[in-house]
């Protein structure tokens, strides 16, 4: 994918380094960092052609959720995280190292037993080992119960850029939705007192809520 014009092509030199910042959130993922700078030059490229600088918008506060958007498509390809060559080799001689050690020993060895053997550090050797996991869905339903995953929260320097991500997508709502998530998420209103500044029941507060919400999340996740 080609800039059509030299304003965007422009545009595509100027801001590579959005596309670094937003790559370097994901380095510890799982995902070759080359993999996860392609797909951002191609959310760069996207943002550049549908840029509309009459909306009063920075490029940056546009560009990145668009750039995040296609860096996420490399892990909900396929419903699973892909996992980097070199990564994948990596996990292997650990869990390879793990069997051997606990065959020897008869016990099951620590985190730090194995950092120490493979001359790592903890963090590290936690993450092999989470490499060679099967995968889980993060939410499981069947006949017998519903189980739901917990998963971390994201890094406090990732902040930024969900920032700007939530900024953009708030600002296309319609002015009365936008007011109402501002009302019960910022301003930490109840459904009634919005209903009472919006004009509305706090039934219909109750039901637009859930439809911007979704809105939100499916724009989000663009």
């Amino acid at each position: 994918m080609i800039p059509t014009n030299e304003s965007q092509a422009d545009l595509v030199r100027q801001n590579l380094g959005l596309v670094h910042a937003c790559a370097n959130r994901f380095r510890s993922r799982g995902a070759e960092y080359d993999d996860l700078f392609q797909a951002g030059c191609v959310g760069l490229v996207k943002a550049a052609k549908n840029f509309d600088e009459s909306r009063g918008f920075a490029f940056s506060t546009y560009a990145v959720p668009v750039i995040l958007g296609e860096i996420k498509r490399i892990f909900r390809d396929g419903g699973t995280v892909k996992v980097g060559r070199t990564l994948k080799e990596k996990a292997r001689a650990a869990l390879h190292l793990k069997q051997t050690l606990e065959n020897e020993l008869q016990r099951e060895v620590t985190v730090s037993e194995l950092a120490e053997k493979l001359g790592t550090d903890v963090h590290e050797a936690a993450q092999l080992l989470t490499v060679s996991m099967p995968v889980i869905s993060l939410t499981t339903d069947d006949e017998n119960e519903s189980r739901q995953f917990d998963i971390p929260v994201d890094a406090p320097d990732e902040a930024l850029t969900d920032r700007i991500s939530l900024h953009t997508v708030l600002a296309s709502l319609e002015d009365r939705d936008r007011k109402l998530i501002e009302l019960r998420y910022f301003a930490g209103l109840t459904q009634t007192k919005t209903a009472a500044q919006l004009g509305m029941t706090q039934v219909q507060v109750s039901r637009r809520e859930k439809v911007i919400l979704q809105t939100l999340r499916a724009r989000l996740l663009e």
